[in-house]
């Protein structure tokens, strides 16, 4: 699955060759996504420009006007890439292959094709205040954001007896710490993930929060872990060499110490830590 840091990646991929321009059509060949596309978006598109292209957690947002200016939003055309989809900016006439299930044509030749092998994404229209869409009002803070600090996570963790890799994967918590990200963070910060978010310190706090935005940052800059279905804007494989501390190594020796790294299921979900450098704390 996409995780933030692929999804900022073709943020940054689609921008140069999207943002200003005009709509002038739109082909949907399969509307049959997670939710399905709304069929008048053929005929409410056209003539809007794509004034701006912002993220918020793993969601894309194309802020559409009548003119290129900010401020005259008509509406927002929310994408979610799903478990396998991805956009390509390419020529109109170029082969369709399978699973490109959606084009938006634009004024300058090029088109924002979506390709979805798994049609779990969505293409979702909204013309209200963005805080006040029911998939974004109740996500938590961004994690390269201000307002995401040590002070925030730790009054959050208070009473929460649960996982702190569940909790900082919770995107109420805090968005795009996915379970690569997660695993990494609370290695960097010598937290074991079974920890209970209720005995976070302060001091751990603030490691993990360095810690969160130091690996998610890096990976933006990489763009991207290596993924099998994530694909980079320009159509070429997304696979990006990372330094990756524990996760997927469980029996290889811990970069810091020496000592094998091991393997535990939470929430469903593999977690590798150092049993040396990540302590297990008792309830």
């Amino acid at each position: 699955m996409p995780e933030l840091p692929e999804v900022e990646t073709t943020r940054r991929g689609i921008t140069p060759q999207t943002q200003h321009q005009t709509i002038t059509h739109m082909v949907i060949r399969n509307a049959s996504l997670r939710w399905p596309v709304d069929d008048n978006l053929p005929q409410k598109l056209p003539g809007l420009v794509i004034f701006d292209i912002q993220r918020r957690g793993k969601y894309l947002i194309l802020h559409m006007a009548k003119r290129a200016e900010k401020g005259t939003a008509m509406g927002h055309l929310l994408i979610h890439l799903g478990m396998s989809g991805s956009l390509r900016v390419v020529p109109p006439q170029s082969p369709v292959k399978k699973h490109d299930h959606i084009d938006l044509v634009m004024g300058n030749g090029l088109c924002l094709r979506y390709h979805d092998p798994r049609r779990f994404g969505a293409w979702l229209w909204w013309e209200g205040a963005l805080n006040e869409h029911p998939l974004l009002k109740h996500l938590g803070p961004e994690p390269l954001a201000e307002d995401f600090n040590a002070p925030y996570l730790f009054a959050k963790s208070r009473k929460r007896q649960v996982a702190i890799k569940n909790f900082i994967m919770t995107s109420q918590t805090v968005v795009g710490c996915g379970n690569i990200y997660a695993n990494e963070s609370l290695f960097l910060s010598c937290i074991h993930p079974q920890m209970l978010a209720s005995q976070l310190t302060l001091k751990q706090a603030e490691r993990l929060v360095d810690n969160i935005k130091f690996v998610l940052a890096r990976s933006i800059e990489q763009g991207g872990t290596t993924l099998r279905d994530f694909l980079s804007p320009d159509g070429t494989p997304g696979y990006f060499v990372q330094q990756l501390h524990v996760y997927g190594k469980t029996g290889e020796p811990c970069t810091a110490c020496g000592t094998a790294i091991e393997k535990v299921i939470i929430n469903q979900r593999a977690s590798f830590y150092c049993p040396s450098c990540q302590p297990k704390v008792s309830a």
